[in-house]
């Protein structure tokens, strides 16, 4: 199989420069099966490699695939501008590796949301074309009727969209409900439930396609390496 020299796979994995990975590796900082190594032109296969910097433990991964449970006050953006981003919740070195969110949740939504540096998996996501299904709950001001359910599976018309958008959507309680999207227009959900005479007080997102934040068992804030596969399914 292919190898990859020590400095070269702490530079992909996002751990700086070329330069400041081999002075991590002269510095004595990284270790592999339990043994410290200094030569930086050391040769690995990377596949599946284990390591560690600093004591912290490290698996090679090529492309990175995360699921994130977002709390409130967050922003989905690489240069977030009146709150703090949700790349700080996540290790410096996935930064480094440029990875970004799969869509963007509101700065007060919260719930699931994917990250990857994989350009491919982030279109796939994001295009229209897939239809892949995302489901939130949504907290509404007024109570959930069985005429707000008919509008919403009808469709409702919001000023800039050419058609009416419609929505799967089943009550859950008084005041709440799961809906169902695949178009992710700007503000779906809290603009159609305005349309439709109500208003959204809360919103969660609990699932992307195969991807259901309850199995992932994350509390707010916390990440997960995702199958790249799921979301697909």
């Amino acid at each position: 199989m292919k190898t990859m020299t020590l400095d070269k796979i702490l530079q992909s994995q996002g751990f700086g420069t070329r330069k400041g990975c081999r002075q991590l590796i002269d510095d004595g900082a990284v270790r592999i099966g339990g043994e410290t190594v200094t030569q930086y032109d050391s040769a690995f296969v990377p596949a599946g490699l284990e390591f560690s910097v600093f004591d912290e433990p490290w698996i090679y991964h090529e492309k990175i695939y995360l699921a994130l449970n977002k709390p409130p006050g967050y922003e989905c953006s690489r240069k977030p501008s009146g709150h703090p981003g949700v790349l700080t919740l996540l290790p410096e070195q996935f930064t480094w590796r440029e990875v970004q969110p799969v869509g963007r949740l509101d700065h007060d939504t919260t719930g699931l949301l994917l990250l990857s540096d994989d350009g491919a998996f982030i279109h796939a996501q994001s295009s229209p074309k897939r239809h892949v299904p995302k489901v939130y709950v949504a907290t509404t001001h007024d109570p959930v009727t069985p005429a707000l359910l008919a509008q919403l599976h009808e469709g409702v018309q919001l000023h800039d969209e050419p058609a009416p958008l419609t929505a799967l959507a089943r009550q859950l309680d008084t005041h709440r409900l799961e809906i169902v999207l695949e178009q992710g227009k700007y503000h779906q959900v809290k603009r159609m439930l305005a349309a439709a005479g109500n208003h959204c007080v809360a919103l969660c997102r609990i699932a992307v396609g195969g991807v259901k934040l309850a199995e992932l068992e994350l509390t707010e804030g916390e990440w997960c390496y995702i199958d790249p596969l799921l979301p697909y399914r």
